[in-house]
């Protein structure tokens, strides 16, 4: 067997990745001397409003590089060498060239619709933020840029607070990734997976009611199993940092509102090619992730306080059950009593 060449996906992903908007030498040191601040000060905030103030400390010590386009796309190659080469091996070197440019085609369209991210597993923890992206989106939805800055930055920032609030979630949530992914790059079942891939992909060209995502296409009975409970996780995950982001309030970020409001319009969609491509990347379920999880935390908040929450960072036993999300009464019963 033979695995992905990742090299060659991020030397793809690299070529491919557009530049994205346009500036002065000057303007843009400016983006990446306030993304910079926005990012420092972030931590303090969070902690502010979770409580969680010795992870907070921990997480303002990460380091930050703000990138273009081209090197979030590297970045994630790297990334995905790290999770996904355990389980990810094919027949030949062709097959696994033809996988490593179909990875970094993807990974080129990705790097336009990613603000910022949080990585835990290279260098023990580092912040990523999308400058090119950033300045995008400020100028489509006409928005205050330092207090955008700040909003993305809060909502990565409380990823890190997540993950040095709970040291051992980066590897729990890598065990969870790599059981789903570890059959399905087990060479024996490819073909058939392959085939169900591209029925799904055609679905969803064709608008077809209820065709899934392509992941969604590639897994067992079994493995749906394991996804939902991987997506319980990130919903809570996605949906905590949202919460927090938009709890600051416009003391701290004036024009949160306006930013909240224009953010839930872009996520909707633009088109049939964004529809689309959200589908098959499986975007559509990260952007539920966002809501599901919103509404969870919400609904523990209001019953136990941040406080009560922040329960779901001392062991993995404690961490959302996949019917949970839906019903936040339920975990609060079964954590708190």
């Amino acid at each position: 067997m033979t695995v992905l060449p990742w090299e060659i996906s991020a030397r793809r992903a690299g070529q491919l990745a557009p530049a994205g908007p346009s500036g002065t030498r000057a303007s843009l040191r400016g983006v990446v001397a306030s993304l910079r601040r926005a990012a420092a000060s972030a931590p303090e905030l969070v902690a502010g409003i979770t409580g969680l103030h010795h992870a907070a400390r921990i997480a303002a010590s990460y380091p930050v590089y703000v990138v273009d386009r081209a090197r979030w796309s590297e970045a994630n190659a790297e990334l995905f060498a790290t999770i996904a080469q355990p389980a990810l091996a094919l027949e030949n070197r062709l097959q696994a060239r033809l996988a490593a440019e179909e990875t970094g085609a993807l990974l080129s369209v990705l790097s336009t619709r990613v603000l910022g991210q949080f990585d835990p597993y290279m260098s023990d923890g580092r912040l990523l933020l999308v400058a090119p992206n950033v300045v995008q989106i400020e100028r489509q939805l006409d928005l205050d840029v330092m207090d955008f800055r700040l909003w993305v930055c809060l909502h990565e920032q409380t990823h890190a607070v997540q993950f040095a609030a709970a040291p051992w979630l980066s590897e729990h949530l890598l065990g969870r990734i790599q059981a789903v992914t570890s059959s399905i790059g087990n060479v024996d079942s490819g073909p058939s997976r392959v085939k169900s891939a591209v029925g799904a992909i055609t679905d969803l060209v064709r608008g077809k009611d209820g065709a899934g995502s392509l992941l969604d296409a590639l897994l067992t009975e079994e493995e749906r199993e394991e996804m939902d409970a991987l997506v319980a996780i990130m919903s809570l995950l996605e949906g905590h940092a949202d919460v927090v982001m938009d709890e600051v309030g416009p003391a701290r970020i004036p024009s949160v509102r306006r930013i909240r409001a224009a953010f839930e319009r872009r996520r909707d969609g633009v088109g049939l090619l964004d529809t689309v491509v959200r589908r098959v990347t499986g975007m559509s379920e990260k952007l539920n992730q966002y809501r599901d999880g919103a509404a969870f935390v919400r609904g523990v908040v209001g019953q136990v306080g941040h406080e009560g929450l922040n329960a779901v960072w001392a062991a993995p036993e404690n961490l959302p059950q996949p019917d949970e999300i839906h019903q936040p009464g339920r975990w609060v019963t079964r954590v708190h009593g």
